[in-house]
């Protein structure tokens, strides 16, 4: 029988937030437990996972131009913000709510019936969500979260928080790698929908998210490029090592995020930067066999894009095609007679968190930094073939693009630009938070992403500058602890152009 991701959430919250201990004393039956298993916990988890990623993707990815608005001038588009929306909050909800204390829950029961394994995965997936959401916010609650009696909370800087990730992934791996007690694969694999209880899979993932932190400072003066290498050659090893998040897809209830069922897409279009960098304008002519797989083409069989703040110019038959719908082959094909869903944009897609492609580019990233251009080029390569790969392009399509002028037939050839473009590709959409984190660390450089102009038209607010992070979540900062916010300057219009610590 299938297992659904989106098993209520609220199931597990109201475990959480209703066991106040008199209350429990006076109720307390024993056929019905009060706190909910580590088997029960997961699969809610890896949905909020999905769910803090996906909705904020919506407006990321408008940063950093993998999609784009349907009208001219949308305050996304223009790299702004909504204000008095939690629009682009969804990461703050996901870690500090929806993840939150379920993760304690999860440590503190399993660690008294010595089930490492579970101890091992809930710390790992906490490094995740501090990691993935310190680099969107930059400052945030560490220090006093979670303190009991406490309704105002002071922010901690992202040095601090980059700091709490090593620490809490290297303490995960240890437990992870544990095999006493009641570790057991059967046993974790009840509520592991990703990994199935594979504690190996887990400590990839884990080094995953090292190797992101570590890479992450790579303008820093103690960047290490070897110890990126080093966590980098302990992750994810191929695709099947992917942290996917699976979907059942019956419904709305259990579709992917990107799905056609769900249409949380209807008002973006495909943006004429992924086209440049697909049809062959970027890359000496040459058209990528994945375009077909990613990308739609308009009724007339041409494929378009839209550049930000323009929008779709006319909405006729032949506009740029809307995200995730297909056309059929005819060009005279309706509306109507559309085919829903390609690439990870169909309903029962898995959601990726981290993928061996990405891990190939870091790596090559790093290796490129540290002058070791051979560990570089034959990361690059792992990198495209794993996407092409992720992508179901055929292998002779795939190794005649690796022989093409679109990629460097050498090591001596390589280019910055060659790794973080075709990184841009593997990540496009699903990975479009860590595409923004490297956007930012190369400034938005129009030399590393060749072809890349930010908008004519900026938001009123910036001052000319361009967005470098999303904006505390608005009802439970700016309504509940605006003193705090005050204090770091995030009531300030202009606090989202603010460049965060790891980047300088």
């Amino acid at each position: 029988m299938k297992r659904n991701i989106f098993l209520s959430f609220l199931v597990a919250t109201t475990l959480l937030f209703s066991s106040c201990d008199d209350y429990l004393d006076i109720n307390f039956d024993p056929s019905n437990p009060q706190l909910a298993e580590g088997f029960a916990l997961l699969p809610p988890m890896f949905s909020e996972m999905v769910r803090g990623e996906a909705f904020d993707i919506r407006f990321v990815g408008q940063y950093i131009q993998n999609w784009n608005w349907i009208a001219a001038n949308n305050v996304w588009d223009q790299h702004g913000y909504v204000a008095g929306s939690d629009a682009a909050g969804e990461k703050w909800r996901q870690h500090y709510w929806a993840i939150g204390r379920n993760v304690d829950l999860i440590i503190s029961e399993s660690t008294k019936k010595g089930q490492w394994d579970y101890v091992g995965a809930a710390k790992a997936i906490r490094a995740w969500s501090w990691q993935s959401s310190t680099d969107v916010y930059g400052e945030m609650i560490l220090s006093q979260v979670f303190e009991p009696n406490r309704y105002v909370f002071d922010y901690d800087s992202q040095e601090a928080i980059y700091k709490e990730v090593e620490r809490l992934a290297l303490e995960a791996i240890k437990d992870l790698e544990r095999t006493d007690g009641a570790v057991s694969q059967a046993s974790l694999g009840r509520g592991d929908l990703v990994y199935k209880g594979d504690r190996s899979k887990w400590i990839k993932f884990t080094n995953a998210v090292l190797a992101r932190n570590a890479h992450h400072l790579s303008n820093k003066s103690n960047y290490n490029a070897d110890k990126v290498i080093e966590y980098c050659d302990k992750a994810l090893a191929s695709n099947a090592d992917n942290f996917n998040v699976p979907h059942a897809g019956t419904s709305t209830s259990d579709g992917n995020f990107f799905g056609p069922t769900r249409n949380n897409l209807r008002s973006y279009r495909q943006s004429a930067y992924i086209l440049s960098l697909l049809n062959g304008t970027t890359f000496n002519g040459v058209q990528d066999p994945r375009l077909s797989k990613m990308l739609s083409p308009s009724p007339d069989g041409e494929y378009r894009g839209v550049s930000p703040v323009v929008g779709d110019p006319t909405n006729t038959t032949n506009n740029p095609m809307r995200i995730p719908l297909l056309w059929g082959v005819a060009p005279t094909v309706t509306v109507a007679a559309q085919i829903p869903g390609k690439y990870i944009f169909t309903d029962k897609a898995a959601h990726p968190i981290i993928t061996y492609s990405e891990v190939q580019f870091i790596k090559a990233e790093a290796a490129f930094k540290k002058g070791d251009r051979a560990t570089a080029f034959d990361a690059f390569k792992k990198g495209i073939t794993a996407h092409m790969d992720f992508a179901t392009v055929a292998a002779a399509d795939r190794d005649a693009y690796l022989a093409s002028d679109a990629v460097p037939q050498s090591a001596d050839a390589l280019t910055l630009s060659d790794i973080m473009l075709q990184k841009y590709i593997a990540l496009w959409v699903h990975g479009a938070l860590e595409t923004w984190v490297d956007m930012r660390r190369y400034r938005y450089s129009s030399e590393v992403y060749k072809g890349f102009t930010l908008p004519a038209l900026l938001f009123v607010a910036n001052d000319g500058k361009p967005a470098y992070r999303l904006r505390p979540r608005y009802n439970s900062e700016f309504v509940w602890n605006l003193d705090a916010l005050n204090k770091i300057g995030a009531t300030e219009d202009n606090f989202h152009t603010i460049e965060p610590w790891f980047i300088k």
